[in-house]
């Protein structure tokens, strides 16, 4: 391995650390070097990712860069804060996932759908078990959910192939996991926009969870009316083909211990973030990565796999972070960008042009903007962390006179619709290299009309709260 590659993930490592360090110990000296092993990381990972694919972040660090020069104030200290800006998402991303060596440890999900089979005999039942199994695991792997689930689907519907078959498994999918961003905790867009916009953590959960479970059952009827469309008899194929998968299926015994044992990791990894949010008042984006920490360490301590722990951690460290650079480099260039626009006043200028366009239309305001610029920087190629640190970031320096859990909803429906339509972000292009079909065909051509009804459906809620 080259010196480069060596040295990206020692920065990468160092810079996470040292978030940590200066969140709890504010020292002039650590924040210096903070920033520099910043500057270090993303001048590595340009030489280590070479420029052709490197031009988002190089655009937005010299747009950040320029900004900063041309807004004047002291070039260093503002340099040092815009490199430091996204740290706590850096440290949040290096840890996440730890939560899917606890995942893999053991085949929790195969034996999960095994003993809920008889839930998933009829292609409505099918349909939503998918949803629901998908949303559940993006808790875990985020995105990663996506191939994840993909691949046991098309292992119990192995002979059932063709487009029609291809866009039932992927809007189940896509629409599953595009939904999460609306409320789940350990979705790094959501947690940021919660903490960034000051919302109430146990508000924003709520009212996304019930906007999130209207949208599926929206999700099922729209399946419904495709497959009537196509007229064919998705429940006989889906039965005959659980029948054959159950015939060589696990112990029942063994599958009912280890389905208990998911539902007790799902509760205290998320149920211990939760109540350590409301006893410690820490920032939500330092909380989760520490809980996570602990608690997969507990994990494999019970387990009795210490060994086991250490050969997730080494490989991490040698194949994983170094692979995370890209992402990283985005999120640090955008901080600078995003401190440079914050000292120029752009936020209020826009706030105070939607307020100028209210007095023309009264029935105008800024929340119906939000999830659209949200989606159209999605089809910019801006995925919906990016997109959230540049919006969220914004709002955070100006007053918007609205409940702060509305604008979560709002700029976090934006990312849902973006994860839906827009071909150029991962979600769709890790879709696309599973099922074979084009990002476009996977993305828009499939869940337009639905991403229409989810924008719909979310504005009258907010405008009806706005109202109240």
């Amino acid at each position: 391995m080259d010196l480069t590659t060596r040295g990206l993930r020692f920065s990468i490592l160092l810079y996470a650390l040292l978030h940590f360090t200066t969140y709890f110990w504010n020292i002039e000296m650590l924040a210096g070097l903070h920033a520099i092993i910043g500057f270090i990381m993303v001048v590595l990972a340009f030489v280590h990712l070479k420029i052709h694919r490197f031009k988002l972040p190089l655009f937005l660090f010299l747009t950040g860069l320029t900004i900063i020069i041309m807004t004047g104030g002291s070039f260093l200290e503002n340099m040092q804060n815009g490199i430091r800006q996204m740290s706590n998402i850096v440290g949040l991303l290096a840890v996440v996932p730890v939560i899917g060596w606890v995942l893999r440890s053991e085949p929790y999900i195969d034996d999960l759908i095994g003993l809920a089979h008889k839930m998933l005999n009829t292609s409505r039942k099918f349909f939503s078990g998918v949803m629901m199994f998908t949303h559940l695991i993006s808790y875990f792997l985020l995105f990663g959910s996506i191939p994840l689930m993909y691949g046991f689907v098309n292992d119990l519907l192995q002979h059932q192939k063709g487009e029609v078959w291809e866009r039932y498994k992927a809007t189940a999918l896509l629409r599953a996991f595009a939904l999460s961003s609306l409320w789940v905790i350990s979705i790094p867009s959501f947690a940021f926009a919660v903490e960034v916009l000051d919302a109430s953590l146990s508000v924003a959960i709520f009212q996304g969870f019930i906007v999130t479970a209207v949208a599926m059952i929206v999700a099922i009827i729209f399946s419904y009316f495709e497959e009537r469309r196509h007229d064919i008899d998705m429940t006989a194929e889906i039965k005959t083909e659980i029948d054959s998968v159950l015939e060589k299926a696990t112990d029942k015994k063994l599958q009912k211990r280890r389905t208990w044992e998911f539902a007790v990791l799902f509760i205290t990894l998320f149920g211990s973030i939760f109540l350590m949010y409301e006893v410690l008042g820490l920032e939500l984006m330092v909380l989760i990565p520490i809980m996570i920490i602990i608690w997969a360490g507990l994990y494999f301590l019970v387990k009795k796999k210490p060994y086991k722990l250490l050969l997730e951690i080494k490989d991490y460290y040698i194949n994983g972070l170094a692979g995370q650079s890209y992402q990283f480099s985005v999120l640090t260039s955008a901080g600078v960008m995003i401190y440079g626009l914050n000292q120029t006043g752009l936020g209020e200028a826009m706030v105070n042009g939607v307020y100028s366009l209210q007095e023309v239309f009264p029935f105008i305001n800024i929340l119906y903007f939000l999830p659209l610029i949200v989606i159209v920087l999605g089809f910019m190629g801006l995925g919906p962390l990016t997109v959230m640190v540049l919006v969220a970031g914004i709002l955070e320096s100006i007053s918007l006179p609205y409940p702060p859990e509305l604008v979560v909803l709002a700029v976090t429906s934006g990312s849902a619709i973006s994860i839906l339509l827009s071909p150029l972000i991962m979600p769709v292009i890790v879709l696309s290299g599973t099922n074979g079909l084009s990002p476009l065909k996977n993305g828009l051509k499939f869940n337009y009309k639905y991403a229409i009804v989810l924008y719909v459906m979310v504005q009258v809620y907010v405008q009806w709260m706005v109202y109240l």
